[in-house]
């Protein structure tokens, strides 16, 4: 019985701080101001390279390429933004005369990936009708 009332207890918590979250978000969109959403996160290619690293201790840069279906070009541009925030870190090598680029998600990384998870389940749990 008392653990029911923890659980209870700590979803009601979380579900406050979801709403007032949003409540936020809608404010600062309201008031003209952007929302704080990670614009650096939100692009798609960034995002998904990012959610890719999360599950995934590191991915070349050939996986990824293929998994967001993306050019070469497209995603060393979009690579090297994540990395210039210190989201993700690049390692590069040779395999015999061949090269490897290889990307882990940076602990920033996923501290930003998991604000931003939480800023966009604040605003979908806000604007959903009761």
């Amino acid at each position: 019985m008392a653990r029911q009332n923890i659980n209870a207890a700590s979803q009601a918590a979380g579900a406050t701080r979801l709403v007032q979250q949003a409540r936020q978000l809608r404010s600062r969109a309201a008031a003209g101001s952007p929302a704080e959403v990670d614009r650096l996160i939100h692009e798609r290619i960034r995002l998904g390279m990012v959610s890719a690293l999360a599950v995934n201790e590191l991915l070349s840069f050939n996986d990824l390429k293929k998994l967001l279906k993306t050019s070469d070009g497209n995603l060393s541009v979009h690579a090297r933004r994540l990395e210039e925030a210190e989201y993700v870190m690049c390692e590069k090598s040779f395999v015999g005369r061949v090269p490897k680029t290889v990307y882990r998600l940076t602990l920033a990384g996923r501290r930003a990936l998991e604000r931003y998870l939480d800023d966009m389940e604040a605003l979908i749990h806000f604007m959903r009708p009761r």
